[in-house]
């Protein structure tokens, strides 16, 4: 029969002091316990359950007594033995029997040596879970400790830092003199407008002008010199300012040949003179009429050589090369179509077939119409005897120092640049441009405005750099500024400073004036009355450049050009609807 079992770690502990104390094992277990937890009785039976009674030994104190550290014997062995002894004990009807366990009380205590294994032997027999369990902890505990002092051994062998004084001293860490300013989030977005496949390659440049420090609020391509167009004529129109000044004024006259009964009508660069009769106004209100140059003409003459009649009338467009007159350029279909007359010193009415259409066919010898229209002025003048019979007219040069018989002036420079900017007039801005280049110093050929436009915008402090000009009109493909350059001088001609204020009265009203008055309809007509600008078209090319009063109050310059081989009107629409972007964001927009 088996021992009753124990608590694991109970057991553990009574086999070590069994080990340190040589007792009997039966006195160092002490009494059994039960499955559930409770000693057992000393009298047999009691606090035993049913089932283990005729089980478990009569008399557990006398069984406790005899125990010993001997191994433990199989319940075989104990029925073997008991049989050698007389067998079990029974009595009749009693619950419990009596098991006699073959162990001498008067046992002497083994060698130690002996006891010592056998003892351990038995409880590992006995309890081996306990025992490998034991011995794991053990182990693990031994490892531990070993980690422990390992630790200690290398951390003893790190080398700590030390500080070491030095004598020069750590320089302090500098802070910048000024708190950078906060940089304003703006969400106003137009992407919608620019992506618009209508503009198809579009350059962008949109400043706020309105504080102290100019912020270009939208830019695309902005630094790309590129075609504007029209919108070339604000460069033309400043350089006048800036070269002739606002009250400059243009001359035509009537000097006296060196031929007796000759006189020489020379041109200076006047297209506005008009040959329509006194009390009938041209296209160009206020213009000098051929009527009023041939009456002072006859006049003077006849005083000057009361016998001799004029026989011949020399046409003078010397001022600069008459035949430099055509931009290789330039279609000639602006020619046919009416937007553009060759570029000659001496024209009247801009050589329109009808002086009272701003866009109107255009000659192909605008000299010899102006020379035709100047006689027929003369005969009319005529009060009979000072014109022979029979005039005719040349191509030729006044004398220097001639005898000036008659003049006539054009409108203002700051009345003609407006008319050239409102209604985009091209044959006004290339005489501009050449009379520029003429007193500039230069010959007033087309060639020389390259210079002497920027040389003359330069002056106001106008970013020149890398800009090109081909012609006053910006009729050319070849023409090219920056986004940035326009915007920028359009806040220069918004301040007005130095004449520019003449240039800033010739820019459009989007629905009320100029070359805008039909533009910024439909959803964008909300903008009407706030966009100011100069309009430009070529076939490769729409723009738009000026001021927006924007509906927050905020002023923006801004300058637009989309650029295509063969773009269509619908770019206008475009732009109308990108710069209603710009007056409804005002300094909230966003470049994105």
């Amino acid at each position: 029969m088996h021992l009753p079992r124990h608590d694991s770690r109970w057991c553990s502990e009574r086999a070590l002091q069994l080990h340190a104390g040589r007792r009997p094992l039966g006195e160092l277990l002490g009494p059994p316990k039960t499955r559930r937890g409770a000693h057992l009785s000393a009298r047999p039976g009691v606090g035993v359950p049913a089932d283990r009674r005729a089980r478990e030994p009569r008399d557990l104190v006398a069984y406790h007594g005899r125990v010993s550290d001997e191994p433990p014997i199989s319940r075989r062995a104990a029925r073997e033995a008991a049989g050698r002894r007389g067998g079990r004990a029974q009595t009749p009807g009693s619950e419990v029997a009596t098991v006699v366990l073959p162990i001498d009380a008067e046992q002497t205590e083994p060698a130690p040596r002996a006891g010592l294994v056998g003892g351990i032997l038995g409880a590992i027999r006995s309890h081996p879970t306990t025992w490998l369990i034991s011995a794991i902890v053990v182990a693990f505990v031994g490892l531990g400790t070993g980690a422990v002092f390992t630790g200690i051994a290398v951390a003893s062998n790190v080398e700590v830092p030390v500080v070491i004084e030095t004598e020069e001293p750590i320089a302090e860490r500098e802070l910048p003199a000024e708190v950078a300013d906060s940089v304003l989030l703006r969400t106003c977005s137009v992407a919608d407008q620019v992506s618009d496949d209508r503009l198809n390659k579009v350059y962008i440049s949109a400043t706020l002008i309105d504080s102290s420090d100019s912020v270009e609020l939208l830019a695309r391509r902005s630094g790309t010199a590129v075609r504007v167009g029209s919108v070339m004529k604000v460069y033309t129109a400043a350089a006048a300012i800036a070269v002739l000044g606002p009250d400059y004024t243009l001359k035509t006259q009537v000097v006296d040949g060196n031929v007796p009964g000759t006189i020489v009508l020379v041109g200076r660069g006047d297209a506005t003179l008009s040959a329509l009769p006194e009390g009938s106004e041209s296209y160009y209100p206020g213009a000098a009429k051929l009527s009023d140059l041939a009456a002072q003409a006859i006049a003077e003459y006849q005083t000057a050589h009361p016998d001799v009649p004029i026989t011949q009338v020399i046409l003078d467009a010397t001022y600069w090369n008459p035949a430099d007159n055509w931009d290789s350029s330039w279609a000639r279909s602006e020619q046919t179509t009416g937007y553009q007359s060759e570029v000659t010193a001496l024209q009247v009415d801009g050589d329109r077939a009808d002086p009272t259409k701003a866009v109107s066919p255009r000659g192909t010898d605008p000299v010899a119409t102006a020379g035709a229209a100047f006689l027929s002025a003369l005969r009319a003048a005529d009060p009979g005897g000072v014109l022979a019979e029979t005039v005719t007219t040349s191509s030729g040069s006044a004398l220097s120092g001639a005898t000036l018989l008659a003049e006539v002036s054009s409108q203002p420079v700051s009345v003609l640049i407006k008319q050239m900017l409102l209604d985009s007039d091209n044959t006004l801005a290339e005489v501009l441009a050449r009379v520029v280049s003429k007193n500039s110093g230069l010959d007033g050929s087309a060639s020389s405005l390259r210079s002497a436009i920027p040389s003359a915008v330069g002056s106001f402090g106008a970013d020149t750099s890398g800009m090109v000009v081909a012609d006053g009109s910006g009729l050319s493909a070849n023409n090219a500024v920056s986004m940035t350059q326009v915007a920028e001088f359009m806040a220069l001609v918004w301040e007005g400073n130095d004449g520019l204020s003449y240039v800033r009265d010739g820019l459009s009203l989007a629905g009320v004036t100029g070359s805008l008055r039909n533009r910024f309809g439909g959803d964008n007509a909300d903008a009407r009355g706030n966009v100011y600008g100069k309009t430009g078209w070529i076939t490769t090319a729409y723009s738009l450049a000026g001021i927006v009063e924007a509906k927050d109050g905020s002023l923006i310059a801004y300058s637009v050009s989309a650029v295509r081989d063969g773009i269509s009107s619908d770019a206008k629409d475009a732009i109308d609807s990108l710069v209603a972007g710009f007056y409804r964001c005002g300094s909230n927009l966003a470049n994105y």
